[in-house]
């Protein structure tokens, strides 16, 4: 059930005047989530929920579908026509000034931006102006409470468990003198999390040798994987959650190399990448411990510029990190000023990826990757323990 005081006290807090949910055709899934509403039945016509900083929320509905919106809270009024719409828009929304909707200026966040332009205008010819609701949707689609964290922290004992089973299985295979595909390798971890009651949601882990790994979205198949080899460099990134209801992912990356002696230029690379996380991570929590307010898009930054210095820069082809929730990929705020510019705060009870990388095509890459949860008093904690060195695997 949708929670209109907590709302209302968020709303107040970010200086907004309410926020303007709005649907059609099921385009906007963040709305039934906050909403607490049946996202699977269809919408042929649109809606609006307006819920004020101060006073009673307001149903708009049309007359085909009136009964579309009496799970919540508030007076209804209905429409037929289009001018009745935006007649009985302005009316509900008065005297507000501004609205905050699922909107993204410049889509600098595409993941919250999902009403369309014509509405946006439409809002705006009514004399309202738009402002993103971008931090709204993080403070319900990703703030954890205390019970989601240590699902969060219950999966990575897991999963960290796994991922070291799956480098001893290389070894072991290797030295049996057995033939072990990058595919064989993903297929046992997918059976592992369903034997340690995990979900990967289908969406299984990433295996890589060599160039492969110079994909950062590599997917092993039976047809373009090989048998791993003495000399192989390895990129394991796998990610689960909890088999269970309001469960939070745990998502990691580690790297090694089949033999004592890996290449120079591996190992360089590296420790740059790890350098450039360890970055992240203090820049992180230098500003929490001064109280000092912290962007997504700064912390890639921060990141970034290791890399960079390092002659790199062009080879960290993706964002820092993503939010972590209830998928894999959250809706909270992204480590990212590269593919986007995130300008959400990061704040107490997220959980986020710090997952630097460098992608050398044609030959070799690595990326390293850590969960970070920012507590609800303000420490930043990292789930599970921290890749330090390349994993080593005796193949015999």
């Amino acid at each position: 059930m949708v929670d209109i005081a907590r709302i209302q006290s968020e709303l107040a807090k970010a200086g907004m005047d309410g926020w303007l949910f709005y649907d059609f055709h099921n385009r906007d899934a963040i709305a039934y989530r906050v909403l607490g509403m049946d996202y699977g039945k269809f919408t042929s016509r649109r809606w609006f929920y307006w819920i004020p900083t101060e006073g009673a929320p307001v149903k708009l509905v049309s007359k085909v579908e009136a009964t579309k919106l009496d799970s919540l809270p508030g007076e209804k009024r209905e429409y037929l026509s289009w001018r009745e719409l935006h007649a009985s828009l302005k009316e509900i929304i008065s005297p507000a000034r501004t609205v905050a909707m699922q909107f993204s200026p410049t889509a600098n966040i595409p993941y919250v931006s999902t009403v369309d332009g014509g509405t946006i205008d439409l809002i705006r010819s009514l004399g309202f102006e738009v402002v993103s609701s971008a931090g709204l949707v993080q403070t319900f689609e990703a703030v954890l409470d205390d019970a989601g964290f240590q699902s969060h922290v219950e999966a990575g004992r897991r999963v960290q468990k796994i991922k070291d089973e799956a480098y001893e299985l290389i070894g072991a295979e290797l030295r049996a003198g057995h033939t072990l595909t990058q595919y064989d390798v993903q297929q046992f971890i997918a059976r592992r999390f369903e034997e340690e009651g995990l979900d990967c949601m289908e969406e299984y882990p990433i295996v890589g040798s060599d160039e492969q790994q110079a994909n950062p979205h590599f997917e092993p198949t039976p047809d373009n994987s090989r048998p791993i080899k003495k000399g192989d460099k390895i990129l394991i990134d796998l990610w689960a959650k909890l088999a269970q209801p309001g469960a939070i992912f745990y998502d990691i990356t580690w790297c090694g190399y089949v033999g004592s002696n890996p290449p120079a230029k591996y190992v360089e690379i590296f420790k740059v990448v790890c350098d450039a996380r360890d970055a992240a991570l203090s820049f992180v929590r230098e500003r929490f411990a001064s109280g000092t307010p912290v962007h997504g898009w700064e912390v890639d930054d921060a990141c970034r510029a290791v890399v960079e210095k390092a002659g790199y820069g062009p080879y960290f082809i993706h964002r820092t990190g993503h939010n972590i929730g209830e998928e894999v990929h959250g809706n909270g705020v992204n480590i990212d000023n590269l593919e986007t510019k995130d300008e959400r705060l990061l704040v107490n009870g997220v959980c986020f990826s710090i997952e630097p990388g460098i992608y050398l095509p044609g030959e070799m890459a690595v990326r390293t990757e850590i969960d970070v949860f920012i507590t609800p008093s303000g420490s930043v904690e990292v789930a599970g323990p921290i890749q330090k060195e390349l994993i080593l695997i005796d193949a015999g």
